[in-house]
């Protein structure tokens, strides 16, 4: 489906019926993301969910339009598609990566209607981001296998995984690298990327969300890291925060099994206490 955003159509799929949760994908891939990590949890459950993917501008299927030039912009079109895809209904939100600096921001400016935040591998602050990650720490390498791959899909896979075996290739070549290959990056990089903060802090906040939440990072995430996120805990007065070992940026295929069961505990919590 398409739904266009002043001059930006974006693709986006819904899946279900029931209550509205908007999945925000991260830099470069595309809505398969979060589909692949989120759809066997949401088939495996009998609640109702409805659960809606979409493709950010310069990602997927959706185009990038030169007027975004930062995260102020981009948080804009991603209001202005959930106003008009769930006008006026309680929803709530998870954001993986670059999708969960856009999550916060729809917090901030939709808090009365998010019901729930799930937090996956999330942008922490982009001041402190590269002085606080952990170096690339690969815990399990199977090199008969990735010897059978392509030069290019190797570089792609093992610049990222803490875990590099079959099992996450699998994953990874099905949820993230069709979504990186198509990316435009010339917007991602001239025009989206020359302001990548918000400029009003998005964690600055008068009072604690106070919905169910859960935080979630890797221990060995060399691409955001899990050190400045603690500094946001009391910003979320109902947060479970959890770091997970043997488990990079890609933790929701590589500690999928942890990962199912703290999301399926969350949507729970969100259940619980949603209007």
């Amino acid at each position: 489906m398409e739904y266009t955003s002043r001059d930006v159509p974006i693709y986006y799929e819904i899946h279900g019926s029931g209550k509205p949760i908007v999945m925000i994908h991260g830099w470069s891939p595309d809505h398969r993301l979060m589909k692949g990590c989120m759809e066997p949890i949401f088939q495996a459950l009998e609640t109702p969910w409805q659960r809606i993917y979409f493709d950010l501008p310069g990602m997927g299927k959706t185009p990038g339009k030169p007027w975004i030039t930062g995260t102020d912009q981009m948080l804009e079109v991603v209001l202005e598609f959930i106003d008009g895809v769930i006008p006026d209904q309680h929803f709530a939100v998870a954001g993986e990566s670059y999708g969960g600096y856009l999550a916060r921001g729809v917090i901030k400016e939709r808090t009365a209607l998010v019901d729930g935040l799930l937090l996956i591998c999330p942008v922490a602050k982009q001041e402190t981001l590269k002085d606080n990650l952990p170096a690339l720490q690969v815990l399990e390498k199977d090199e008969a296998f990735l010897n059978s791959l392509s030069i290019e899909d190797r570089q792609s896979f093992e610049a990222i995984n803490v875990v590099q075996n079959r099992r996450v290739w699998e994953r990874f070549s099905e949820d993230i690298l069709p979504g990186l290959k198509i990316a435009d990056y010339a917007f991602l990089e001239n025009s989206l990327g020359q302001h990548v903060p918000y400029t009003v802090d998005v964690d600055l906040v008068e009072k604690p969300y106070p919905q169910p939440t859960l935080m979630v990072m890797g221990r060995q995430d060399s691409i955001v890291g899990y050190r400045d996120h603690w500094q946001l805990i009391e910003n979320y007065s109902r947060a479970s925060f959890v770091i997970l070992d043997k488990a990079g940026h890609n933790l929701q295929i590589e500690q999928d099994l942890l990962f199912t069961a703290l999301v399926e505990e969350w949507l729970e919590r969100v259940l619980a206490g949603a209007c």
